[in-house]
């Protein structure tokens, strides 16, 4: 019995079982990150989106100041 200790000692890498908590611990953590990042993505195309409505509106409000019509 001790003999296999002693051989068990010398291997050197990673159990099944600490791999296995490795990936699960990284799945965990992208199952978090993955709805937080959607979210953020969809704030700035909305932020976009409103700031290009706003160009729109001052750029049509200087047309009809010079040309009394919109366009």
């Amino acid at each position: 019995m001790f003999n296999w200790l002693k051989q068990r000692r010398n291997q050197k890498g990673f159990t099944l079982i600490e791999l296995m908590i490795v990936i699960a611990i990284i799945g965990i953590l992208a199952a978090i990150a993955v709805p937080q990042f959607s979210k953020y993505r969809a704030r700035s195309f909305n932020t976009q989106a409103i700031a290009d409505a706003r160009i729109i509106k001052n750029e049509t409000g200087g047309y009809f100041a010079e040309w009394s019509k919109f366009p």
